[in-house]
């Protein structure tokens, strides 16, 4: 599995598998043990993890969400030291850890708690993704 396979949805907590597209959007499965359906119509705002990044100061100015999860698993493992209930300031200084150009300006405290959560749950059901395990064969 790859990040281009799992999408967010605006508005619904959770990661989502792609599963398969319909005449008038997309099949999702959650990513979580409850592994519900749903579809995905045109009204949804649906984002591919693959296209996220996060805002930095540098001059490229954003890092691709797939080189901070790789990061996050190389720096912490299995034991972040937060979650998303941890205190705005725990939560900053975690990121800051990981990627300390992150620009404090746009990256709000409700994003980093999001990349907590997805770091978790694609550690739980999808961890080749933060190893690289499939890389070489998607190439």
């Amino acid at each position: 599995m790859t990040l281009a396979e799992i999408a967010t949805i605006s508005g619904k907590g959770g990661l989502f598998k792609v599963m398969a597209p319909t005449k008038s959007g997309v099949i999702l499965e959650s990513l979580d043990d409850t592994k519900t359906k749903v579809i995905a119509t045109a009204n949804n705002k649906l984002s591919l993890l693959n296209e996220i990044s996060i805002y930095t100061t540098t001059k490229e100015g954003t890092v691709a969400l797939e080189n901070v999860l790789k990061k996050i698993h190389t720096d912490f493992g299995n034991d972040l030291g937060v979650d998303s209930n941890s205190d705005g300031a725990e939560l900053k200084s975690f990121l800051k850890a990981v990627l300390p150009e992150y620009d404090e300006n746009r990256v709000y405290v409700s994003d980093i708690k999001k990349l907590v959560k997805w770091y978790e749950l694609i550690q739980k059901h999808a961890p080749d993704i933060l190893t690289g395990a499939k890389e070489k064969e998607t190439k």
